[in-house]
């Protein structure tokens, strides 16, 4: 482990963290994070962090105490004098606010940007954002880490005959059309309405599933709601078994017994959010030998290129 950098985290990522550290060679950095009776948050690093290469570990899921405590750190990093600070996020919450599509609608994901550098961020190391234009909100360098180099080898040993991808929507195709090229195998598209967040209208499938097995991909996974319709879709058009694979595992609301009920086979995901229980159909996983070496080559100035090739990678 290099010396100058020291891995941190948040109370929210510390599960991951200390795998992060673990697989980067050292241990985790001693960090007091308490919260007074009000609910205010405050924080301490007990050791000193002069002149080093500060990465904090922590993902911006809700609640939104997550995020602040993030920017306590790195304030607090920044005040004791740390070279750089590194943001390690695995996953960046309010990304789905991206852009105006309706009047007068805050744009969340440019905020929250402006909020970590302005807190004293240097860098932000972050997987698979909602929409990979969010990069360009932030006057620091990003890198964007994609899970398809946890995913592709765990889809490979499945070693499935027919194997179709399938967005879940419109919103997806570009992410399923690369796993797609990927496995030279064909692929089809879920196209859906919504009447508001969270509540789908309708949904029609576009493309052939008859005698096929089909694999999901998407982002994240929050209500499990337009995966379970999605899947029950395919089904009655004919596949033969359907899978999801979705980076963040947000499962809020009825989201396990939305996946527990369905015709999916199974939902593999990351672990950039804790799951919050047990459930037969959800695998997680790990994706902290990916972001340890990402701490690696930034501590190195080394390109993340070479990150994009699956094979290099280990999954547990």
């Amino acid at each position: 482990m290099n010396e100058r950098a020291r891995i941190f985290s948040g109370t929210e990522s510390k599960y991951l963290a200390e795998k992060i550290a673990k697989s980067y060679g050292g241990r985790l950095g001693n960090c007091n994070v308490q919260k007074f009776s009000d609910g205010e948050i405050g924080v301490q690093y007990i050791e000193s962090v002069r002149g080093d290469y500060v990465f904090i570990v922590q993902s911006t899921s809700a609640p939104t105490d997550n995020l602040m405590e993030l920017m306590l750190m790195i304030d607090a990093a920044r005040r004791a004098s740390a070279q750089k600070v590194i943001c390690v996020i695995p996953y960046y919450g309010y990304a789905r606010q991206d852009r105006k599509d309706k009047p007068r609608v805050a744009i969340g994901s440019k905020l929250i940007a402006n909020l970590l550098v302005a807190a004293g961020a240097d860098r932000i190391i972050t997987m698979d954002l909602h929409a990979p234009q969010i990069q360009g909100y932030f006057d620091i360098p990003v890198d964007h880490l994609d899970s398809s180099a946890i995913f592709i080898p765990y889809i490979q040993n499945l070693k499935l005959e027919n194997l179709t991808f399938a967005a879940p929507d419109v919103g997806s195709t570009n992410r399923t059309r690369e796993f797609a090229s990927y496995f030279n195998a064909e692929m089809v598209i879920c196209d859906k309405h919504r009447k508001r967040a969270n509540e789908i209208a309708s949904m029609t499938l576009i493309g052939d599933v008859t005698d096929r097995d089909v694999i999901l991909i998407d982002d994240i996974c929050d209500t499990g709601g337009t995966l379970a319709k999605s899947a029950k879709m395919i089904k009655e058009k004919g596949a033969r078994s359907v899978r999801a694979f979705c980076t963040h595992p947000v499962l809020s609301g009825n989201a396990y017994k939305n996946i527990e009920d369905s015709v999916l086979e199974e939902l593999v995901v990351c672990n950039t959010i804790p799951l919050k229980q047990e459930s037969s159909k959800i695998k997680a996983l790990s994706v902290a030998d990916l972001f340890a070496t990402a701490i690696k080559f930034a501590v190195e100035n080394k390109s993340i290129h070479g990150l994009f090739v699956h094979s290099h990678l280990k999954v547990r």
